[in-house]
């Protein structure tokens, strides 16, 4: 148990940005998505959330800090 606390405090912003980005790629679909099947990713409530949930990882990944890069800056 341990560990996955561990994981998940590393990863905070990510896993945030995921379910952010789910939502979000979600009600793009909803609201303003392609009705007809000639758009592959807003055609499909699925792909539209798993596009969006890998989006918000990646957008938020990037605010990421390491503790190895702060103590190297530091000293």
């Amino acid at each position: 148990m341990n560990k996955f606390k561990l994981l998940t405090k590393n990863n905070l912003l990510t896993t945030i940005g995921i379910l952010t980005g789910g939502v979000a790629g979600f009600l793009y679909w909803r609201f303003v998505g392609c009705s007809s099947d000639s758009c592959p990713i807003t055609s499909s409530p699925v792909m539209s959330s798993i596009w969006g949930a890998a989006i918000g990882g990646l957008l938020l990944s990037i605010f990421r800090t390491d503790k190895k890069q702060k103590n190297n800056t530091q000293a």
